[in-house]
């Protein structure tokens, strides 16, 4: 039988040290809320390499007195608890008195303090939880710690921290949090030499807001601020239209401390119910202040959880504040028509149009189809006078004309001109007509012949070679009548075994399979299977678009540390994404059928997929990227289609027959008989 003995004081101290400092972000978690109980108005944190070898948490706070700097680093030291029933009415962040000793038994920890009546500093060193020195030394009012080396006596410990980089990244999102929760408290985090944080402090949370997380998800709030039965909810909540993919940005403080809600969280989105879409969900920034004596903060080592005497009041005031605030805004997406109105009219200046056309950069050589335009066109087709193009160009023209006179006396005077005029019109009409640089005037007369669409006759200002054998068969066509450009014409439907009838409801196809069946296609499934079997073979992979406008993407800290991590992901599913810094990532370029909301949405789906999935395997990373990829840019139900991209995809699907369902497991299509509606009608 093993004996039963008791464990040596550092042993000990390093068991209790894995329940409080599990990573660099575990210390900086306790050192800066020691700072915020101090009264602290402003607190800096600088780390490197992650924290892992450098942390130091500066503040202004009420500092230690020097007689209390070595009893501060014992376990279960505090001065914030002093019996039970105090525990009952926890209003500081830190209660249990073990964070100082747990950092300093692995690590190397130097404490410099000052208290207000003091005029000289306490200097205090410790390794390894063993006490170093204490002396004297010059500093500020408040509170400097700096803890060197983490776990370097524990080096089993070392193993299960993450790169540099994530750990940075871990502690940018606590930083995060911690600003969020004290707007009245200024914050600067440095990594690395550089400043990435710092909030203004001036209590103001849309302040700190801005500063942690920018101006585009800071410009798209709502204010909330609600008082239910002694309960105060406020803070801001996202609108309806900028809702989001995922709960990352879902930020819940109570009584100032950052906490994971489970009830404020169905609250917040069961108030959101019948304004944003399914599958979407509200970010928030919401400060809860309740009684403390109905709140137990005491439940988790962490203290990232809490427990609540009555959860029902709670759940109301989360609930009736934000729908209060929902429905007050009204949200809806505008349109600025002031931007669109028309510029006012000049009298003396013609209204001429012009068309704004795309720039194309390297544009590939193309020949153009010029196609005479058919009878009825012409006709109902408005007559523009040659004389008018002509004009344009500067040259002499073939008469002069005398000059309009201003007034005319009588009509003695007046049938003289008259008369000159008319020889001048008639001289004009007879003269011979200049050659035209390109075909673009439409007359009326002679009616335009038909000639095959399957020879078109090219324009005559192109240096391509002209097929004349076909001219020379139609001895009618040695009139050259004058032709116009089309821009555009209809083009021939595809041809399919198949007839495709029309589309119901803008979301099903319906197909007349054969002579005994109907089928109904659900054009979104079908399109986006198609879709997905094109990336799993890799044909869609180099079809990305370059953005001509960058999208920004902010994000939870943890979601942007997997991004980071799982670049070459995302470049394999199209994408080309960068770090552009405190959370945000930089894309620019994406799939081709995405657009820009799409883009954003699919980029946070696939960084909250990531960051939950951290152990998959890269090929079940693709496939759920190619799930999304397809379903986003997909054909949507309930949105028109041309009858042309019906029919391309009922054929698509046709040369695809082991394609039946879609990647989320729904059929495709299904198929109704001709007797099942004759049963219907009675007819059998």
């Amino acid at each position: 039988m093993p004996k039963i003995h008791v464990l040596e004081k550092q042993v000990a101290e390093l068991i209790a040290a894995g329940e409080v400092v599990e990573r660099p972000s575990s210390v900086i978690k306790e050192l800066v809320e020691n700072s915020i109980d101090s009264g602290a108005s402003i607190v800096t944190v600088e780390i490197r390499r992650g924290g892992v070898t450098y942390i130091r948490v500066t503040d202004n706070g009420c500092g230690i007195a020097r007689e209390d700097v070595a009893t501060a680093f014992l376990r279960h030291a505090t001065s914030k608890v002093r019996e039970k029933d105090d525990l009952d009415a926890i209003l500081t962040l830190g209660f249990r008195g073990e964070a100082l000793a747990s950092i300093s038994a692995v690590s190397r920890v130097d404490l410099i303090t000052r208290t207000a009546d003091s005029s000289i500093g306490t200097h205090y060193s410790s390794e390894g939880g063993s006490d170093v020195e204490i002396e004297d030394a010059g500093c500020p009012l408040g509170t400097t710690i700096t803890a060197r080396d983490l776990f370097f006596n524990v080096p089993a410990r070392m193993k299960f921290l993450k790169k540099d980089t994530a750990e940075g990244n871990s502690v940018a999102g606590l930083m995060d949090k911690i600003a969020l929760s004290h707007p009245e408290i200024s914050f600067r985090l440095i990594r690395e030499g550089k400043e990435v944080l710092h909030t203004p402090g001036d209590g103001k949370l849309n302040s700190a807001i801005y500063a942690v997380f920018g101006k585009e998800f800071s410009g798209a709030l709502l204010p909330v601020d609600y008082t239910l039965g002694g309960i105060r909810v406020h803070g801001y909540i996202s609108s309806p239209i900028a809702s989001r993919p995922n709960r990352s940005m879902q930020n819940f403080f109570i009584n100032g401390r950052f906490v994971r809600s489970r009830t404020a969280c169905v609250a917040l989105e069961e108030a959101y119910k019948g304004a944003i879409m399914v599958g979407k969900f509200p970010a928030c920034v919401l400060h809860i202040e309740l009684p403390s004596s109905v709140v137990d903060v005491n439940v988790h080592p962490a203290k990232l959880e809490v427990r609540f005497v009555n959860e029902r009041p709670v759940f109301d005031a989360v609930y009736h504040g934000v729908k209060s605030a929902v429905t007050a805004s009204r949200d809806m997406k505008s349109v600025d028509l002031a931007q669109h109105a028309r510029r006012p009219v000049d009298p003396y200046k013609p209204d001429v149009v012009v068309k704004p056309q795309q720039m194309v950069l390297n544009p590939p050589p193309k020949t153009e189809t010029v196609k005479p335009m058919p009878a009825s066109v012409v006709k109902s087709a408005p007559v523009i006078n040659t004389s008018k193009k002509e004009a344009e160009a500067p040259y002499e023209p073939p008469v002069d004309m005398p000059p309009m006179p201003h007034t005319f006396s009588d009509s003695a005077e007046r049938e003289p001109q008259l008369e000159s005029i008319r020889t001048s019109i008639e001289r004009v009409l007879e003269a011979e007509p200049q050659p035209m640089t390109k075909p673009e005037v439409i007359t009326e007369e002679p009616p335009l012949p038909q000639p095959p669409e399957t020879e078109p006759v090219p324009p005559a200002w192109e240096e391509t070679p002209v097929q004349t054998e076909a001219v020379q068969e139609n001895p009618e066509s040695n009139a050259q009548p004058e032709t116009c450009i089309v821009p555009e014409t209809e083009p021939d439907l595809p041809r399919m075994a198949h007839k495709v009838i029309g589309e119901v409801f803008d979301t099903y196809i319906i197909l007349e399979y054969d002579a005994q069946t109907l089928m109904f296609i659900d054009k979104h499934a079908a399109h986006e299977r198609l879709l997905y079997e094109k990336l799993k073979r890799r044909e869609e992979a180099a079809m990305a678009q370059t953005l001509l406008v960058p999208v920004t993407v902010t994000m939870d800290k943890n979601e942007y540390t997997a991004v980071l991590q799982n670049l070459s992901v995302f470049e394999q599913a199209g994408f080309d994404v960068e770090d552009f810094g405190s959370g945000t990532v930089l894309v620019r370029s994406a799939p081709l059928n995405l657009n820009g909301a799409d883009i954003k949405d699919s980029v946070l789906e696939m960084a909250g997929y990531l960051e939950e999935n951290k152990t998959d395997a890269t090929t079940e990373h693709m496939d759920w990227l190619y799930h999304n990829i397809a379903c986003r840019a997909a054909i949507k139900g309930g949105n028109a289609s041309k009858k042309e991209e019906l029919i391309a995809l009922a054929e698509e699907l046709e040369a695809n027959p082991d394609v039946r369902y879609c990647p989320h497991g729904r059929p495709i299509y299904v198929m109704l008989k001709k007797r099942t509606l004759e049963k219907e009608f009675g007819r059998v």
